[in-house]
């Protein structure tokens, strides 16, 4: 098999990406994959990195002011013809779109070959890209009910995201674990808002984990090159704090996780039923945060505080309702456990095989 898999601009389409890459390379013998995404953003050296052909095109999203809008729309047009020559070079059996505008033109040129076509979107709030090629597409995966709305139902399935499955498939890490300072026989909190952290959310956790009860063990992630003051003014021995954390080497004895509520982190959550309380980013697209939160909120899953109604004293007051109740932890997983899917790599790569067979 020979895929093509198209993505750009965040981690959030990107690391899904990878992540059926890697379960394609798994399942196939022969299979040759071929990524194609923007030359000037992360996706441009985060791929080549995982050991993927990289082909890039240079895209721009349409915001701004008209002229910005008719650049941009120039550039699309410049990446589709260039697709072409790409799809000829390459011969893909299928191509898969994960989003960010780069995908657009990709997917539509690949839809003018009459090569199949999947895309997939992770988040409850359909991306502007996959919006504008959808009717175009032979397939299309969700993540949430919720995208049945904008979809063709027919053509769509609710497979989830293929990160999913590397949460299930990932192994806890005891030497790692133990590295950070951390106890097998406490409970463990986890605080966490991304790589690159949120310096109005650290400022409130400074003031919110201090007051905690000492009986819980808390791992504070500041994201990247905060941790340094933060330790100087978190100085208590349940308090762990780092610039970052391997995440899914530790979840297997996380007991509550506070944090964003990007696409990954909703499907990695839920395929290991670990109880959250979300804190979405205001900051993102079409707010789509907020949406994937509610979304676990609705099945009793998790809890969520609005960044705009944040203060420690309702963090502290959300924790200890978690903490102090097992019974409610344990609903709290199962519901979390009812909405992942864990499987979703192998049942993405399934609808791919079914669609090489109808070619």
């Amino acid at each position: 098999m020979r895929m093509l898999i198209v993505t750009g601009g965040t981690g959030g389409h990107i690391y899904p990406a990878i992540a059926l890459a890697d379960a394609a390379k798994k399942r196939y013998q022969n299979i040759e994959i071929l990524f194609v995404g923007n030359d000037d953003r992360m996706e441009a050296t985060e791929i080549p990195a995982h050991g993927y052909a990289f082909k890039g095109l240079h895209a721009s999203g349409l915001t701004g002011n008209v002229f910005r809008k008719l650049k941009a729309l120039a550039l699309m047009a410049n990446c589709y013809r260039k697709t072409f020559s790409i799809l000829k070079e390459f011969q893909p059996d299928i191509v898969i779109g994960f989003g960010g505008y780069v995908s657009a033109p990709v997917m539509l040129a690949a839809h003018a070959k009459h090569i199949p076509t999947m895309i997939h979107e992770q988040n409850s709030i359909v991306g502007v890209a996959n919006k504008a090629v959808a009717d175009k597409m032979d397939a299309i995966v969700i993540c949430y009910e919720k995208c049945f709305e904008e979809f063709e139902r027919k053509k769509t399935r609710l497979l989830g995201n293929p990160r999913a499955t590397n949460a299930v498939q990932a192994s806890f890490d005891k030497e790692y674990f133990c590295s950070l300072g951390l106890s097998l026989e406490k409970p463990l909190i986890l605080v966490v808002m991304g790589s690159l952290g949120s310096t109005s959310i650290n400022a409130i956790m400074k003031d919110a984990l201090p007051s905690l009860d000492e009986s819980y063990q808390i791992l504070f992630v500041t994201g990247k090159n905060n941790d340094k003051e933060i330790k100087k003014e978190l100085r208590k021995d349940n308090i762990f704090v780092v610039d970052y954390v391997k995440q899914l080497a530790i979840m297997e004895h996380v007991d509550l996780i506070v944090c964003r509520a990007g696409a990954t982190t909703a499907a990695e959550i839920t395929a290991l039923g670990t109880p959250s309380i979300l804190i979405p980013s205001p900051y993102v697209a079409h707010n789509h945060q907020f949406y994937n939160a509610n979304v676990l909120v609705e099945h009793k899953a998790a809890f969520m505080i609005e960044e705009k109604d944040l203060n420690a004293d309702i963090l502290k007051q959300k924790i200890d309702l978690v903490m102090t109740n097992a019974q409610l932890r344990e609903e709290m997983k199962k519901n979390a456990l009812a909405l992942g899917k864990p499987n979703a790599s192998e049942d993405i790569l399934d609808w791919c095989d079914e669609m090489k067979k109808v070619k």
